[in-house]
C-alpha cells in the first residue's frame, strides 16, 4: 500500500514539473484528480451521464451579462452605460474603458475553462463504450449532448476570442515535451465549418423537445439555431471578404502557413447557406404543427386598439400573424422576459434557461428609494430608435400620434393599457407618449411608475420615480454617487409588476434568459435573403434548395416581428430597396434584442463597430431639475471620453500566458 502511494505521489510531482509551462487550453496538469476517477466513472452509464451534465454545468449562466460576466455584453456597446465601479466586476465597462489586457482579463478569461469542457467532452466520446449497460438510444442521446456542448464551447471561443485551436477528438497525453502541445489556431472559416458540422451531427441524436422539468437543456432546435446564427455571422461583411474584412484583418496572417485568418474574398453564397439554416428552424414541426412561433398573448378588453390611418402596409389590420390584429403587443413582448409567462412552454424560446443572474441582477435597475442600485442605463440612441405607436419614426411622426419634446401630459389623464400603468399623479414628458409597446415594456424613464406589488410596506410600492437633480433617485440625491442612471433611463425589461426588493413579503419572480429566440431566426432569414443578388443552390440535410432575394419571404418573416410589436410591416417601396431593408433589420434587432447580448456582436459582424461606437453616449440632463432635465446631453462624466474605440476590440485578447507558452499561437490583431 505504501509503495503504491509513493508511486502516485511521484507521478504527481513528475507531471507538475514536466508540464509547469503547459498551455491553459490543454489543461493537462489540472486533470490528474479526474483521471484517477475515470475508470470508475466510465464503468456505468449513470456515472457517465452525471459526468456529462457536470461538464455542462461548467458553462456560465448565459444571463450573467453585466457583472463578473463571461462576455463583454451590453455595457461594452452603445445600448448601455453605467457609473458602477469596474472594480466591482462590471466586466463590459472595464473592457470598453481599456482596463482589461491580455495579462488581466478578469471574468472574460474563459479560455481555460472552455478548453477544460472540450477535454471532458473528448474523454466521454473516447470512453463511452466502456459502459455495457447502455441501450442504443441512451448512448446516442449522450453522444448528441456531448457533441453539442463541445461545439458550444468552441462557439463561445470563436465569438469572443476569434478562431480557436481545434483539437478534434484528440485527448492530449500527459508528460510530453512542449512541442507536442504546440499547434496553431484555425482560420475563421475552418472554425465555422467545424463548429457547424458538430452542431449538425449533435442534432441528429438530440430530442426535439424535453420534459417541462428539464427546461434549459438544449434540444435539436438549439443546435440548428446556433448554426443559423453562425452562418449569418460568417456571411456578414466583417468575416466575408468585404471592406470591413480587409480593413480589420487584411494583415492578420497565420505565421505557420501565411494564410489569412479571415477570408479576404467575398462569397455571396454564404448568405444562401445562412438562409437555409434559418429556414430549417422555421420548418421544424411537432405533430404536424410548427415547433416554434413568436410568443403572443390574445387581445382582451385592456388591449388598446391599433392606431388608425396606417396606409403604408395594407396587411396591417389583418389577423395575426398576417397582420397585427387579435394580439396584445405589450403583453406579448413583456411577458417573455418578466417571468409572467411559463418559460418552459414559451414557443419562442428555441433555447433558453431560467437564470438566477437575470432575476437577481434586476436590483441594479430598481430605484434607490425601492432598495435598488439604480445604475444600469439605457442610452438615448435606443430611446430614440423606438417608433411611435403607428410605426413612424420620432422625426416623422403623424398628426394623430405626434412626438413632442416640449410639455407634459397629466399622468392621471393617460389611460392604462394591457396592465401597464402611467404614473397616477404628476406629469409625463410628451417624449414618452404615443410610443410603441416595446418602449414601455423595456425602459424606465423619469416619472415612470414602479408598482412593486409584492411588498406590503408603506412607501415601497406604487412609486413614481424621477431622476431630476436632487431627487431621491437622482444625482445629488443619492448617498453613493454611482447609484444613478447617467442617461436618465433604466432597463425595465426583466422587471415584473410584482417584483420588490424590500419590505414585508417582497419577492422577485424567476426570469428566463433567451439564448436563441425565434424572433432572431425570422430576422436572420430576412437579412440573409435580402443580401442575395442572384440565386444560389445549397445542400442542407441531404436536399438541394435554392434561395434568392424573395421579397415575399423577406416580408413575411420580418413583418411577423413588427406585427407582434403592434407595428405595421415594411411597405412595398421599402421592400424594393435592399439598403432600406437592411437598415430596418439593423434597427429592429437593436430594439427587439435590447440587452440580450446580441448587439455587441451585430455591430461587429456588420463592419459598423467603429461607426456606432464613435457616436457619443447621450441621455437626458441629470444635472438639472425638471425644467432642464428633458434635453439631450452627453452625460457629465469623464467615463464617456475614456471609452476606447479600436479595431483590436473586435475580439477579446487571448491571455498572454497562453501566447508565451505556445510558439505557434498567434495573438489577436492589435493586442
Amino acid at each position: 500500500m505504501k509503495k503504491f502511494y509513493f508511486k502516485i505521489m511521484a507521478g504527481v510531482l513528475l507531471l507538475t514539473v514536466s508540464l509547469s509551462s503547459c498551455s491553459d487550453f490543454l489543461n493537462v496538469d489540472r486533470y490528474f484528480s479526474d483521471e484517477l476517477k475515470l475508470d470508475s466513472i466510465f464503468g456505468q452509464k449513470r456515472y457517465i451521464e452525471a459526468y456529462m451534465w457536470g461538464m455542462a454545468a461548467m458553462f456560465p449562466d448565459e444571463g450573467q451579462i453585466y457583472q463578473n460576466s463571461y462576455t463583454p455584453g451590453p455595457l461594452a456597446g452603445d445600448e448601455a452605460f453605467t457609473l458602477f465601479r469596474t472594480s466591482s466586476g462590471f466586466t463590459g465597462m472595464a473592457f470598453v474603458l481599456g482596463e482589461l489586457t491580455p495579462d488581466n482579463l478578469g471574468a472574460l478569461n474563459t479560455w481555460g475553462n472552455l478548453y477544460k469542457i472540450i477535454r471532458k467532452c473528448n474523454t466521454i466520446l473516447a470512453r463511452i463504450d466502456e459502459a455495457s449497460d447502455w441501450t442504443a438510444s441512451e448512448r446516442l442521446r449522450i453522444l448528441g449532448y456531448t457533441r453539442f456542448y463541445r461545439a458550444y464551447a468552441y462557439y463561445q471561443l470563436l465569438m469572443d476570442f476569434g478562431p480557436p485551436v481545434l483539437l478534434g477528438d484528440e485527448i492530449l497525453e500527459n508528460n510530453e515535451v512542449i512541442e507536442y502541445y504546440d499547434r496553431p489556431r484555425s482560420t475563421y472559416d475552418e472554425a465555422v465549418e467545424y463548429i457547424c458540422t458538430e452542431f449538425e451531427q449533435a442534432a441528429q441524436y438530440m430530442p426535439a423537445m424535453v420534459p417541462l422539468m428539464d427546461f434549459g437543456r438544449p434540444v435539436k432546435g438549439a443546435a440548428y439555431g446556433l448554426t443559423a446564427r453562425l452562418r449569418l455571422i460568417h456571411a456578414s461583411p466583417l468575416f466575408n471578404g468585404g471592406q470591413a474584412a480587409r480593413t480589420c484583418f487584411g494583415n492578420w496572417i497565420r505565421k505557420a502557413d501565411e494564410v489569412h485568418y479571415v477570408s479576404q474574398m467575398p462569397d455571396e453564397k454564404r448568405w444562401a447557406v445562412a438562409a437555409a439554416a434559418a429556414k430549417r428552424v422555421m420548418e421544424l414541426t411537432d405533430a404536424g404543427r410548427p415547433l416554434y412561433a413568436l410568443h403572443t398573448v390574445v387581445a382582451d378588453e385592456d388591449t388598446p386598439a391599433l392606431p388608425e390611418g396606417v396606409v403604408s402596409d395594407p396587411d396591417y389590420y389583418g389577423d395575426y400573424p398576417n397582420g397585427a390584429t387579435g394580439i396584445d403587443p405589450y403583453r406579448s413582448y413583456s411577458e417573455m422576459f418578466n417571468g409572467e409567462t411559463v418559460s418552459s412552454v414559451n414557443p419562442e424560446l428555441v433555447w433558453g434557461r431560467t437564470s438566477t443572474a437575470v432575476r437577481d441582477f434586476s436590483r441594479h435597475f430598481f430605484p434607490v428609494s425601492a432598495s435598488g442600485y439604480n445604475g444600469i442605463s439605457v442610452t438615448q440612441k435606443i430611446i430614440d430608435a423606438y417608433k411611435m405607436v403607428d410605426g413612424r419614426n420620432i422625426d416623422n411622426s403623424s398628426a394623430g400620434y405626434p412626438y413632442s419634446e416640449t410639455g407634459f401630459s397629466a399622468g392621471n389623464a393617460l389611460k392604462a393599457f394591457s396592465g401597464y400603468q402611467f404614473t397616477p399623479s404628476g406629469e409625463v414628458s410628451n417624449m414618452y407618449i404615443n410610443r410603441e409597446a416595446r418602449f414601455y415594456a423595456s425602459t424606465g424613464f423619469s416619472e415612470c411608475f414602479w408598482p412593486c406589488e409584492s411588498t406590503t410596506a408603506s412607501g415601497l410600492y406604487n412609486l413614481t420615480i424621477t431622476y431630476y437633480y436632487g431627487d431621491p433617485n437622482g444625482k445629488g440625491g443619492v448617498s453613493d454617487a454611482v447609484n444613478i442612471p447617467p442617461t436618465g433611463y433604466v432597463l425595465k425589461k426583466t422587471v415584473n409588476h410584482m417584483d420588490a426588493w424590500n419590505g414585508a413579503n417582497a419577492r422577485r419572480l424567476d426570469k428566463p434568459f433567451p439564448i436563441v429566440r425565434y424572433a432572431e431566426i425570422l430576422l436572420s432569414y430576412a437579412e440573409a435573403l435580402n443580401n442575395l443578388t442572384s440565386s444560389h443552390t445549397v445542400e442542407i440535410d441531404g436536399q438541394s434548395r435554392t434561395f434568392s432575394r424573395d421579397v415575399d419571404e423577406i416580408k413575411n418573416s420580418f413583418n411577423q416581428v413588427r406585427y407582434r410589436a403592434g407595428l405595421p410591416g415594411l411597405s412595398a417601396s421599402e421592400l424594393a430597396d435592399p439598403g432600406t431593408v437592411q437598415a430596418n433589420i439593423e434597427t429592429e434587432r437593436m430594439i427587439e434584442f435590447l440587452h440580450e447580448n446580441r448587439r455587441y456582436y451585430d455591430v461587429r459582424r456588420w463592419g459598423k463597430y467603429e461607426e456606432t461606437e464613435n457616436a457619443p453616449i447621450m441621455g437626458m440632463n441629470i444635472d438639472a431639475g425638471k425644467d432642464g432635465f428633458y434635453q439631450r446631453v452627453v452625460p457629465n462624466t469623464s467615463r464617456i471620453g475614456s471609452r476606447v474605440v479600436n479595431k483590436k476590440m473586435i475580439f477579446v485578447p487571448i491571455p498572454r500566458a497562453e501566447i508565451k507558452r505556445l510558439p505557434s499561437l498567434d495573438q489577436n490583431p492589435g493586442w
